[in-house]
């Protein structure tokens, strides 16, 4: 579905960049002491070992800073995201870069970096099984959608799209239908969002 998402965008933007990244096949580094401890000092005090502490998630923060839409492509493991797609959201939540703390409130509320602009999302995801969309029987046991929806609106990406095959377990007719659903939903997730954005390009002034 991201390989549709992005081939059908392409089509009809082929001048917008492209920024692919596979977690899969290159998954993220986990966070670590020497990372906790690097994110949480102020910049202008890191040492040279903290900096290369975080070399890692600086580019991965770069790179979602930079983009309009994130599409990510993530299957349903064991009723929650795989973990190089944790190991990613723990890379991207960053003090500083993408959220921040008011010192003047007692209570710590966080505050949300990535606001500057409109920044949209697409969840694609792939389900083994059936009924795990909101309302379905087996949706209270979905924990991979509503993850992502509290860690990216935890940094201020909320306008979120899901769409999802279910039924890979099971094959045949029902997964031939899941998937010819969704690429339909792609598709037409396509036009939609770039339809926002030539509005958003038409009414900013020149």
């Amino acid at each position: 579905m991201t390989h549709l998402f992005v081939s059908q965008w392409q089509s009809k933007r082929p001048q917008d960049p492209i920024t692919y990244r596979d977690i899969g096949q290159n998954p993220p580094s986990f966070i670590s002491h020497d990372w906790i401890a690097s994110a949480f000092t102020p910049e202008d005090q890191r040492e040279l070992w903290m900096k290369e502490a975080l070399a890692e998630s600086d580019l991965l923060v770069d790179e979602l800073i930079a983009a309009d839409i994130v599409v990510i492509g993530a299957p349903l493991y064991n009723f929650g995201m795989p973990a190089a797609l944790k190991a990613w959201i723990d890379q991207v939540i960053r003090l500083g870069r993408t959220m921040d703390f008011d010192d003047t409130n007692p209570i710590d509320t966080p505050i949300p970096k990535l606001t500057d602009r409109p920044r949209h999302a697409v969840i694609l995801s792939a389900r083994g099984s059936i009924g795990f969309e909101p309302g379905g029987e087996m949706a209270h046991m979905n924990h991979l959608e509503p993850n992502l929806a509290t860690a990216l609106g935890f940094i201020g990406i909320t306008r979120l799209h899901y769409i999802a095959i279910e039924g890979q377990e099971a094959g045949g007719e029902l997964l031939a239908n899941s998937v010819a659903e969704a690429a339909g939903k792609v598709e037409a997730l396509v036009d939609e969002l770039q339809m926002s954005l030539e509005t958003v390009s038409i009414s900013e002034p020149a």
